[in-house]
């Protein structure tokens, strides 16, 4: 006879359920959130575990891989749609999720989600360390022009320098003259420094992963497409294989209309936004760049700059933002570069 077991998880305790492949409740618990009480748990209470489930979350990723190495059949789900197929039940507690979920493991009403490789975290840790960086660079930077603004003064446009040196240059210069814009600027311009150089540092070595990557290389021959977009993209979809087409990658990373239809009614909206918000986001810098900086010819941009000129420049942006996703898997799946053409620049 069969088992499945269901996992409610939270920083500290893990509720267990172990239900047969009838429905029966064979066994419940409370076990620490550590991988090997939970496997010595369902080792105890199932001798023929069929399927072990657990919701995305904060610890999903590490929960999933160490419960793998210790042989269970684990199996991350969609949190959003366990909870939309559990919402019926009167009473909720970690109990009965537990049971619940120990339930969808034996009816196989659930979605799984992916689980990335090591080696995709970790580049996604240090694409997310540079974003991090930038925004509080930006932060200061904004904190400081709205300061200086309360004394009527108004800094220049800072220089695309690879430290942004005129920034602290202005800063000190206003400080010059107000004893509080100097001891801010005496705070202040170190620390911008000090970011500037954590993001120029977070560049090189990106770009140094990226030169090592034979996939990297080639997603980079796509215009508007640099070592930070290529690899968050390797990284964010792990592998090109889960995904039967192309264009589904669009509507994964949330570039795809919403759509409602019923009856009569059919109405496509906005993007989703589903799906991974930092990729989305990195190519739709790369989207923008292509339509406004790049010059060679290619159809690609040929297109998306009509499209801005017909429907605006944002809703170009996004629609090149999802062909760029679309014409990268395919790339990456065939293992072949971006086919410019011989046409002359427009």
């Amino acid at each position: 006879m069969s088992q499945y077991v269901g996992l409610d998880v939270s920083l500290k305790e893990v509720s267990v359920c172990v239900v047969s492949d009838t429905g029966e409740v064979l066994s419940r618990g409370v076990v620490a959130a550590d991988p090997d009480e939970i496997a010595g748990f369902v080792a105890r209470t199932a001798s023929d575990v069929e399927r072990v489930v657990h919701e995305s979350g904060i610890l999903a990723i590490w929960l999933t891989r160490e419960l793998e190495k210790r042989g269970l059949p684990i199996i991350c789900i969609d949190a959003r749609l366990a909870h939309k197929a559990l919402s019926g039940r009167l009473n909720k507690s970690d109990r009965s999720d537990a049971e619940g979920l120990a339930h969808l493991a034996r009816t196989g009403w659930f979605t799984q989600v992916h689980i990335r490789s090591e080696a995709s975290e970790q580049v996604r840790v240090l694409i997310g360390t540079r974003e991090r960086l930038i925004r509080m660079r930006k932060d200061l930077e904004a904190h400081v022009r709205g300061v200086l603004r309360t004394f009527g003064i108004r800094m220049e446009p800072i220089l695309r320098s690879r430290l942004r040196d005129n920034f602290r240059d202005q800063l000190a210069q206003a400080g010059g003259d107000e004893m509080a814009i100097g001891l801010m600027a005496e705070m202040f311009n170190p620390i911008h420094q000090a970011l500037c150089a954590a993001v120029e540092a977070m560049d090189d070595e990106l770009r140094e992963i990226a030169g090592g990557s034979e996939l990297a290389r080639r997603l980079m021959t796509v215009p508007g497409v640099g070592p930070v977009v290529a690899l968050a993209y390797i990284a964010t979809l792990d592998d090109a294989s889960r995904f039967r087409r192309a264009t589904d990658v669009g509507a994964f990373l949330g570039l795809t209309p919403r759509r409602h239809q019923s009856g009569d009614t059919d109405w496509s909206g906005r993007i989703s936004k589903c799906g991974d918000r930092d990729l989305r986001r990195l190519l739709y810098s790369a989207a923008t760049t292509l339509i406004s900086q790049v010059r060679r010819f290619s159809p690609l941009r040929s297109w998306a700059v009509r499209l801005s000129a017909r429907k605006g420049f944002k809703l170009a942006a996004v629609a090149t933002a999802r062909k760029l996703a679309v014409i990268m898997h395919r790339i990456w799946r065939d293992g072949t570069t971006f086919q410019w053409t011989r046409e002359e620049h427009t």
